[in-house]
C-alpha cells in the first residue's frame, strides 16, 4: 500500500458522547482514516479506549509526540480549541475540529491562518454539508438551477440536553451561549454562509421558556447578507428533535427534513417546488455524513482533493456566531 492510499493515522482528543461516536464510525471503515490513539482525562474514557484498541493518555502532549500520529480530531469544549490547535500545529499535525471553531472571529482567524501558514489541513465538524440532500442543494445553488437565492428557513432543535447533569459544559452560558446556537444552530449558519455569502447583520430573540438552561432554551436569529437575501435560524433546546433546512430561489425551492438525529441517521424527506412544475416529495436513504466529512478531511491530508469547507467560510461563520451571541443578550440588531 502506497502512502497516498494508507489510511490517515489519527488521535481523538475527547472521548465523550461525540468523540466515541466518531471512533466507532471511523474505525468501522470507509473513512480512509483510523483512530489509533485516544486522549481524555477520565478513567471511564480509558476503559472505552481499551475496548476499541486505542493507545490512551490523559493529556494531549503524549499523542502529539507520537510520530505515528498524522492528525488530531478535537471533540473537546470550544474554549479549548484555539490552544489545542496551536499545540497540534506546533507538532506538525493536521487538525479536524468539532464545531464551533471558536467563539470569536479573531480566534477563528488565528486558527485558520496558523494552519494555512504551516501547510496543514484544518477540517470542521460541519457534517450537514455531507448529507446527500443538502449536498444536492449546494450543487443546485452553485450551478444556478435555483436561480437568484432569496431566503433560507431553518430549524435544528432537540431536547437531549434536558437530561444532562447541570455541571456539563454544554449547559454553561459562557461555554455554549445563545440557546442552541453552538450545539445545533452553528450548522445552519454554516450552510447559510456557504449559500448566501458574507453576513452583514443579525437580530436575535433568545428566551428561557421551558427549562432552567442558563443560556436560554428558545433562540431564533434573522440574518441579512452583503449580496442581499435573508436567513432565519432557529435552535431550541426544549422541543423534540426537528431538523429542517429550506432554501428559496427564483427558479425553485427545496426543503430537507431529517427523519432522525445525525447520531443515528434514518434518511431524509425532500420536498421540492420548481417553476411551472408540481410540488414533489421524495425520500432519501440513510447515509453517514460524519464519516464522509472525516473522509474528505483524510483525502485533503493525503493531497487527493481540497477540503471543501474553506477557511473564509469558517471565519465568516464564527463572525456571525459572535454577533448572534451579542444580540442574544440585548435583542438589538448587531453588525457583523
Amino acid at each position: 500500500m502506497t502512502t497516498i492510499d494508507k489510511p490517515v493515522s489519527a488521535a481523538i482528543i475527547g472521548l465523550g458522547w461525540w468523540g466515541r461516536k466518531m471512533v466507532t464510525l471511523v474505525n468501522a471503515g470507509g473513512a480512509d482514516m483510523k483512530f489509533v490513539r485516544g486522549v481524555d482525562p477520565s478513567a471511564e474514557a480509558a476503559a472505552f479506549a481499551s475496548e476499541k484498541g486505542l493507545k490512551f493518555s490523559s493529556d494531549m502532549a503524549e499523542a502529539l509526540a507520537d510520530p505515528e500520529i498524522e492528525a488530531v480530531v478535537l471533540a473537546t469544549p470550544h474554549s479549548l480549541h484555539r490552544e489545542q490547535i496551536e499545540q497540534a500545529v506546533a507538532a506538525g499535525k493536521h487538525v479536524f475540529c468539532e464545531k464551533p471553531l471558536d467563539l470569536t472571529k479573531a480566534g477563528a482567524e488565528a486558527s485558520v491562518n496558523l494552519c494555512r501558514q504551516a501547510g496543514l489541513v484544518l477540517g470542521m465538524g460541519h457534517e450537514r454539508r455531507f448529507e446527500p440532500p443538502i449536498a444536492e442543494i449546494l450543487q443546485a445553488a452553485a450551478d444556478g438551477r435555483l436561480g437568484r437565492l432569496l431566503q433560507i428557513e431553518s430549524n435544528f432543535s432537540h431536547d437531549k440536553f434536558l437530561a444532562l447533569d447541570p455541571s456539563n459544559w454544554r449547559l454553561k452560558a459562557d461555554q455554549a451561549p445563545a440557546g442552541g446556537m453552538t450545539a445545533t444552530g452553528i450548522h445552519l449558519t454554516d450552510l447559510a454562509v456557504k449559500l448566501m455569502g458574507r453576513p452583514i447583520d443579525v437580530r436575535v430573540a433568545c428566551e428561557n421558556l421551558a427549562s432552567a438552561i442558563p443560556q436560554g432554551d428558545t433562540m431564533s436569529a434573522h440574518i441579512r447578507f452583503e449580496n442581499g437575501g435573508t436567513a432565519y435560524v432557529s435552535a431550541t433546546l426544549s422541543t423534540p428533535f426537528i431538523s429542517r433546512f429550506a432554501v428559496f430561489g427564483t427558479n425553485g425551492w427545496i426543503e430537507v427534513r431529517d427523519k432522525a438525529h445525525v447520531e443515528a441517521p434514518e434518511g431524509w424527506v425532500v420536498t421540492e417546488g420548481w417553476k411551472n412544475q408540481r410540488i414533489t416529495v421524495r425520500e432519501v436513504e440513510p447515509a453517514e455524513p460524519v464519516r464522509d466529512n472525516l473522509r474528505a478531511f483524510a483525502h485533503a491530508v493525503r493531497g487527493k482533493s481540497e477540503y471543501p469547507i474553506s477557511g473564509e467560510d469558517m471565519i465568516n461563520n464564527i463572525a456571525l456566531l459572535e454577533a448572534i451571541v451579542r444580540s442574544a443578550k440585548t435583542g438589538a440588531l448587531e453588525k457583523i
